[in-house]
């Protein structure tokens, strides 16, 4: 049954959180709303019961081709109290590299090392959008998810005053019908908390960030009717992409600026390469 539009009244312009312990809670209508829970939580270090030692990320890599020489697990989701994925980024990507040659890509797996799902840093569309936002950072990023066809576009948005908090937003194809969403960083918070809207404009979920815990960590709700598999792993790569959305900004703005100034000739990584390639192209 197709959704109805909220008038603009209705729509969720305040900030305030959720009961953590319940699995409904009242919308921004008055109505009772069934939500699904799930926590991103950061680690202050690598040193987990998931991976601790050379010999542990060798038996860690040899579940799945995926868990590259450089991969560091960085933080776990729990639904239920229960750990249920596994996050990391490829640490020599991202720290060891300069210029164009700096990507981040995170990848979130099972409890037992089974790829689900990859979020890659666009240089090549980030960039694109930077320049043509005057060097306003705009990074984008690519999420592949194992057994959607669908390559999801997270993007930042460019249309944002000083002071004004930042937004990204992104679609899901569900049989073949697009899904709107936008994830706004709230106007005020104790942590870094964000609110999730649907195509309507309607909030129907919130990521909540948490500041007593050092790490980070994320305790999200969404709303029952839109979440899915799909939407739930973009939010979790999303919440372990928050970890870094300080330095990609950066990173992606003195690109451009010495992109600008004849300081670095672009280029692009060939997996990046790839991934904008077009899929009808004669091979």
């Amino acid at each position: 049954m197709a959704k109805k539009p909220v008038k603009a009244s209705d729509r969720a312009e305040d900030d305030g959180t959720y009961a953590e312990e319940e699995t409904s809670r009242t919308n921004p209508r008055g109505v009772k709303t069934a939500y699904e829970e799930f926590e991103v939580n950061l680690w202050v270090t690598n040193l987990n019961s998931a991976e601790i030692g050379i010999y542990q990320h060798s038996r860690n890599r040899a579940k799945s081709r995926q868990f590259t020489t450089d991969m560091d697990i960085f933080a776990e989701v729990k639904e239920n109290g229960e750990r249920t994925n596994l996050l990391a980024y490829r640490k020599g990507l991202w720290e060891d590299n300069e210029g164009m040659d700096r990507r981040l890509v995170i990848k979130h797996f099972t409890d037992n090392l089974n790829w689900r799902g990859t979020l890659d840093l666009m240089l090549g569309r980030s960039v694109q959008l930077t320049h043509g936002a005057g060097g306003f950072p705009v990074p984008a990023y690519s999420v592949n998810i194992s057994g959607h066809d669908q390559l999801v576009q997270v993007e930042r948005s460019a249309y944002k005053w000083v002071g004004t908090p930042e937004s990204f937003s992104f679609f899901i194809l569900r049989d073949k019908k697009p899904c709107f969403y936008r994830v706004r960083r709230n106007w005020i918070s104790i942590g870094d908390d964000y609110t999730v809207y649907d195509e309507h404009d309607r909030r129907i979920g919130k990521l909540n960030g948490r500041v007593i815990n050092i790490g980070g960590k994320w305790v999200c709700w969404i709303e029952k009717e839109h979440s899915c598999k799909v939407l739930k792993t973009v939010l979790q790569l999303f919440c372990a992409m928050l970890r870094f959305n300080d330095d990609c900004r950066h990173h992606i703005q003195d690109l451009v600026g010495e992109m600008h100034g004849g300081d670095v000739i672009p280029k692009l990584e060939s997996q990046e390469v790839d991934l904008y390639m077009n899929p009808r192209r004669v091979r």
